[in-house]
C-alpha cells in the first residue's frame, strides 16, 4: 500500500531534481523548466498531507501554485521572447553581460 511517506518521498527527490536544475541550467527556458518542477513537488507535498490529514488545506494550496505557476510562466515567456529578441540567444551568460 503507498502511503504519505512515499509521496513526499516523491516530492523531496522532485525538489532536489529541480534544484539541482536551477543551480546548473545556463539556458533560460531550462531554469522555468526546473522551477517547474520544484513548484509540482510543493504540490505533491502539500496534496499528499492534506490527504492524510483529512482536509482540502492541501489542495487548495495546491490550486494557488498552479495558479502563480501559470501567470510566471506567462511573464516568463515574454521576457524569454523580448530578451532573444534583443541577444539572438537565450543563454543566461548572453544575457548577463548588460551593455549600458
Amino acid at each position: 500500500m503507498i502511503g504519505v511517506n512515499h509521496y513526499l518521498i516523491l516530492a523531496g527527490i522532485l525538489f532536489v531534481i529541480g534544484m539541482i536544475g536551477v543551480i546548473r541550467r545556463k539556458n533560460l527556458l531550462m531554469l522555468f523548466f526546473a522551477t517547474e518542477i520544484m513548484l509540482n513537488a510543493a504540490n505533491i507535498g502539500f496534496v499528499a498531507v492534506g490527504h492524510y490529514l483529512g482536509d482540502y488545506t492541501g489542495q487548495m494550496f495546491a490550486f494557488f501554485i498552479i495558479a502563480i505557476a501559470a501567470s510566471e510562466v506567462a511573464v516568463g515567456l515574454g521576457l524569454l521572447i523580448l530578451l532573444y529578441k534583443r541577444k539572438n540567444s537565450i543563454d543566461l551568460d548572453v544575457i548577463q553581460n548588460m551593455n549600458g
